[in-house]
């Protein structure tokens, strides 16, 4: 079915619908606050950030309305200059005799509305678009829960826009190994997810013949880096379990170290070696450890310490601690659960910055 034709039905209604859903003051802080998150620069930041009063209001519309106008095309730009002369003129005119008569300002305003038109237009191809490539990455995420003896297990994800840059996977290579992977590549939007989906390709290509975890990661980081752009990296805990152990075998490719938490309290495992795509020939290191019964083990990406709220201040990494350590006692979906509510709890209003991925696992 047509993506754009699913978007515009998905969206219709009457002014009445419209008007009992908005949340004026929230909704109008939330519009302008992206508005200035994505047409402003730094350096314009910094310059607001010294001026006050009515000299920031005008500063601040002056280089929005500046910026949204030069993102246009030189066509697009022409109207909205040609419209904006006309709706400054303001004029009707006739011609005598014939009884047509035109006015400038509607005729200005005929032209803005031109250029706002295509650039909607513009919209719904990239919206429909992004919702495909969203479901082509729904698809190729596994089961939240997957069903492994012996284990109690919790995958997530959620994006921070409509696809993501983090990678949670899970990979059943024989009856006595299973695989779990949480990657996180930098930077956010379709140029992540697209490096995603090769990272997810390349470890499950390359995972049944590698007999160690650092084999897979060395394989791994070598196609990442071969394919991928300059500076682009990724890190990865890549790890395997089986039924009939309590052990988790796994190698860390430079993301947060994994925590295991008991009643005892929590304890965080060392660093990992180099993330995926930085160097050629980097080096890794196969890493055991033991679960044992009622013991729980999380691995998650910056998504979830870094999630900020209105007032730009971090969820933070103690906090997080905190509340896993008080819930050790939970199912891996209680405490997956549990994780979300605090952040989002925790976010309020404010906008999701980052993707959000973790991976939860007990021993039974």
């Amino acid at each position: 079915m047509n993506g754009n034709f699913n978007y515009r039905d998905s969206n219709r209604g009457n002014i009445f619908d419209d008007l009992k859903q908005i949340r004026f003051k929230q909704d109008m802080k939330r519009e302008f606050r992206d508005l200035k998150d994505f047409y402003l620069d730094d350096e314009q930041k910094r310059k607001l950030e010294q001026t006050t009063g009515l000299k920031r209001f005008f500063s601040q519309f002056w280089y929005l309305i500046k910026s949204a106008y030069f993102y246009l095309t030189p066509l697009r730009r022409f109207f909205v200059l040609l419209g904006t002369v006309l709706l400054l003129l303001g004029r009707t005119i006739s011609v005598d005799g014939s009884g047509i008569s035109a006015n400038d300002a509607f005729l200005g305003g005929l032209c803005i509305l031109f250029v706002l038109v295509l650039e909607l237009k513009d919209k719904l191809i990239a919206k429909s678009e992004l919702e495909e490539g969203q479901k082509v990455q729904r698809a190729l995420m596994p089961p939240e829960n997957p069903a492994v003896e012996g284990w109690d297990i919790m995958l997530f994800t959620r994006p921070a826009n409509d696809v993501s840059g983090d990678l949670v996977d899970f990979l059943r290579i024989n009856e006595d190994r299973m695989a779990i992977t949480i990657a996180d590549v930098a930077g956010k939007g379709l140029s992540a997810a697209l490096l995603t989906a090769k990272l997810q390709a390349t470890i499950r290509a390359v995972a049944e013949d590698s007999q160690k975890t650092s084999e897979l990661a060395k394989k791994t980081n070598h196609v990442f880096h071969r394919d991928s752009l300059p500076n682009l990296f990724a890190s990865m805990i890549y790890l395997e379990i089986s039924p009939s152990s309590n052990q988790i075998k796994f190698v860390n490719a430079g993301h947060f170290p994994p925590v295991i938490i008991s009643k005892e309290g929590i304890t965080e495992l060392q660093k990992g070696d180099a993330a995926l795509g930085l160097m050629e020939n980097a080096g890794y290191h196969d890493l055991t450890i033991e679960l044992h019964p009622l013991e729980m083990f999380i691995a998650y990406s910056d998504g979830v310490i870094e999630s900020t709220n209105e007032y730009n201040q971090f969820f933070g990494r103690d906090k997080f601690f905190n509340l896993i350590k008080m819930n050790y006692s939970l199912t891996a979906s209680e405490m997956g659960r549990n994780i979300l509510n605090a952040v989002d709890l925790f976010r309020g209003e404010a906008k999701v910055n980052d993707d959000l991925s973790f991976i939860i696992m007990k021993k039974k």
